[in-house]
């Protein structure tokens, strides 16, 4: 009896079906490291700032000016100065004073202010800027009790007045990378079983006629 051959060699639809397969998963990976690197780290770190309640005890304004770098174009770079405004607060949490800061990107821009206005070209935008949150926290903030976000481990004399992430960050870096992940590795396991039955019914048939 003669040994029966078969091919086994993918189809030019099939071989572009497994690139594209291997493409998202590699897609996948790549990015779920990308993901992890640049977010995943961030929002754990913000999620650990628990949330508290905080009144405001005292709002003013340094004298000393803070320099920003601003640009207007793709060589054009400039520097401005913006006031420095500070907002005391009590933490019930640890029931003491901490100094309220927008989010943690301005607390790590700048942790001695409170507030760090968009760099304008124009100085008086910014002043006018910082002017209008501190009367906003003079005449409607002051001794009312709103939420803050307190970490103690990391900054136990400052508090949050928002969180930059939170959950659907973390929901984000993961989710995305994995569809393409499993998508890809769907596209692959499909061609190439699409392709052992195809064999294994040329064989049968192949067979029936020998």
């Amino acid at each position: 009896m003669a040994k029966i051959r078969v091919s086994y060699e993918y189809s030019e639809a099939e071989d572009k079906s497994i690139r594209l397969g291997l493409f998202l998963i590699v897609c996948g990976i790549l990015s779920l490291f990308i993901l992890c690197f640049c977010w995943l780290s961030p929002t754990l770190q913000s999620m650990q700032s628990k949330p508290t309640n905080c009144t405001v005890i005292s709002v003013r304004r340094l004298d000393e000016s803070f320099e920003c770098v601003f640009t207007c174009g793709t060589d054009c770079k400039g520097t401005s100065q913006y006031p420095c405004l500070q907002i005391f607060v009590n933490n019930s949490e640890s029931n003491s004073v901490a100094l309220l800061h927008f989010d943690e990107q301005q607390l790590v821009l700048n942790p001695k202010c409170s507030y760090v206005p968009k760099c304008e070209r124009d100085n008086q935008k910014m002043k006018d800027d910082v002017l209008k949150l501190q009367n906003y926290w003079i005449e409607e903030g002051s001794n009312q009790s709103f939420t803050c976000f307190f970490n103690p481990q990391r900054r136990p004399d400052d508090v949050l007045w928002r969180r930059t992430h939170d959950a659907s960050v973390l929901l984000h870096c993961v989710l995305w990378p994995m569809v393409s992940l499993l998508v890809g590795t769907l596209i692959v396991l499909l061609t190439v079983c699409a392709r052992s039955l195809a064999v294994r019914a040329e064989a049968i048939q192949k067979r029936k006629f020998s």
